[in-house]
């Protein structure tokens, strides 16, 4: 079961560990790691301060749940210093193709914001275990792990804040198993309460009717009716307003129950006009409605570059690239511009320097050994 073990400390330090890992032991000198826990900042106060300025993370996570995390961490001011292996660095660095330059198109998509440093790590790794009946179908990104960076990210932001009133350092165990059972909300209480076992939908909702993706003339349309009222609505758009008369349409559990023959006669009128025109019947509603778009068509839509979704970065390797940017916004902040993701000990003579304060000779003797490394790009 991978985790993600967070040490939230006052002095605004936040250390994220390795997902699955027991507390790293670095092959030589041990007082790097001692050090590291030292590393601490104070927020000063001005104009334009993001919420986590002055907060340094000490990250030792890998793949996606954990560097999810730390990226919007980083996204909101914190300084992260990702701890990578020396050559192989962190594993999604070769989930490729595709590739931009030398780095996978994957690593980049979760690693703004951070500097890299290089030690020798001893490293076990985490393991997920999906069960389900019938061959499985993966969705398209990993959401137990995004969730639990999600989840990771809001237990350290109450964590810091209840830092700031105690004084005390706080313990967060975040893990996959956690993350994917506290995510099934009704699901898990159909079956608890209910003993309901789940079964597969597709893109339709056990509780709700009609409440799914339609086939239309030219692609999909999602319609959501999440009351009667609506879908009295949706009969009057599609021209089936008999339906919404019909006693064993009258309400939600009785649509339920009359499943089958209701999405029959729906499914065959939405196939008889384009997406384009349901859309424009049914705007200014109220009923939930929208396309189901490709990758392509969700990046040319206005308000995904009107919301800063497409972030654009110069990569020290691989040129320009182009990331999802953060979801969230505030009004107190400008956005900065992001830091690219890194190339392995990128900064590693950086952090030693700089936030550990040690001088020249330990720092060669340190590189000589093997023990850190340094990438030198420009």
């Amino acid at each position: 079961m991978s985790k993600i073990l967070t040490r939230v400390k006052c002095g605004a330090f936040v250390r994220l560990l390795a997902s699955g890992i027991q507390p790293c032991m670095f092959r030589q000198h041990q007082s790097i790691r001692t050090n590291l826990r030292r590393l601490l900042s104070n927020t000063q106060p001005g104009e334009n301060v993001r919420p986590l300025e002055g907060v340094k993370v000490l990250d030792l996570t890998r793949v996606l749940a954990g560097p999810f995390a730390t990226m919007i961490l980083g996204d909101m001011g914190a300084e992260i210093i990702k701890v990578e292996r020396p050559g192989a660095g962190d594993d999604t660095r070769s989930w490729g193709p595709p590739f931009v330059g030398d780095e996978s198109a994957y690593f980049l998509s979760v690693n703004r914001n951070k500097k890299s440093v290089a030690v020798n790590l001893k490293d076990p790794r985490g393991a997920k275990i999906i069960l389900e009946d019938g061959d499985p179908v993966r969705p398209g990104v990993a959401m137990t792990d995004l969730a639990t960076g999600l989840y990771a990210h809001g237990a350290i932001m109450a964590a810091l804040l209840q830092c700031h009133r105690t004084g005390r350092g706080v313990h967060i165990d975040c893990n996959l198993l956690s993350t994917q059972v506290a995510c099934l909300t009704h699901i898990a209480a159909n079956y608890l309460n209910a003993g309901k076992e789940a079964r597969r939908w597709g893109t339709a909702h056990e509780s709700i009717v009609p409440y799914q993706g339609f086939r239309t003339k030219d692609g999909y349309l999602v319609v959501a009716a999440g009351n009667d009222k609506q879908f009295v609505k949706v009969c009057k758009m599609l021209g089936l307003n008999h339906l919404s008369d019909e006693p064993k349409y009258k309400s939600n559990t009785l649509r339920v129950q009359h499943r089958q023959e209701l999405l029959h006669i729906l499914s065959q009128r939405f196939l008889e006009e384009l997406t384009g025109e349901w859309l424009r019947r049914f705007e200014g509603t109220g009923v939930p409605c929208g396309p189901i778009n490709n990758i392509q068509q969700v990046f040319s839509e206005p308000q995904v570059a009107n919301n800063g979704l497409i972030l654009e970065m110069n990569h020290p390797t691989a040129g320009k690239i182009a990331v999802p940017g953060p979801a969230v916004r505030f009004n107190t902040f400008e956005s900065r511009e992001p830091m690219p993701p890194p190339v392995i000990g990128q900064h590693t003579v950086q952090v030693l320097r700089d936030s550990l304060s040690y001088n020249d000779d330990v720092i060669n003797q340190l590189l000589a050994s093997g023990t850190v490394a340094q990438n030198e790009v420009h």
